[in-house]
């Protein structure tokens, strides 16, 4: 429990503030952490359904893309196509391109092209995610 909130701080400080002109700007996200077996996964045919290049919501795949796969569940927690994510140990930002087979639970795969190898080498690892949540519009309009 104590890894979650150190690592949700650290997303918090890093993905939620900005500095402009000396003043503190406070990102249009609600930073959330989350912990989830993370794996990899490939644009080759045998490890999809249909097209291997065309993801559940209809983007194209393309290697290099930092895009990551959901377990169906992860949508309840408000993660959906193009939510920002970042997982524990690796220095980039994820966006959320794909959804799992309804088989899965509580789990992300990163999209690793069609290095077969790689994703093997990656394996499965039980981690931390930030994922950012778009704040109400409405409530940011109102402050004064």
């Amino acid at each position: 429990m104590t890894r979650i909130v150190l690592y949700t701080a650290l997303c918090l400080l890093f993905f939620s503030c900005q500095e402009k002109e000396n003043q503190l700007v406070v990102s249009n996200y609600n930073w959330h952490g989350h912990e989830v077996i993370v794996s990899a996964y490939n644009s080759v045919s045998w490890q999809t359904q249909g097209d291997p290049n065309i993801a559940a919501w209809g983007d194209t795949l393309k290697p290099g893309m930092k895009v990551v796969a959901i377990s169906r569940d992860l949508l309840a927690l408000g993660i959906t196509h193009n939510s920002m994510l970042t997982i524990e140990s690796l220095p980039d930002t994820f966006y959320v391109k794909d959804k799992m087979n309804r088989r899965w639970r509580n789990r992300i795969d990163i999209y690793m092209g069609k290095d077969v190898k790689k994703a093997r080498e990656w394996g499965r690892q039980k981690l931390f995610i930030c994922y950012a949540i778009p704040k109400d519009s409405i409530t940011q309009n109102s402050k004064p």
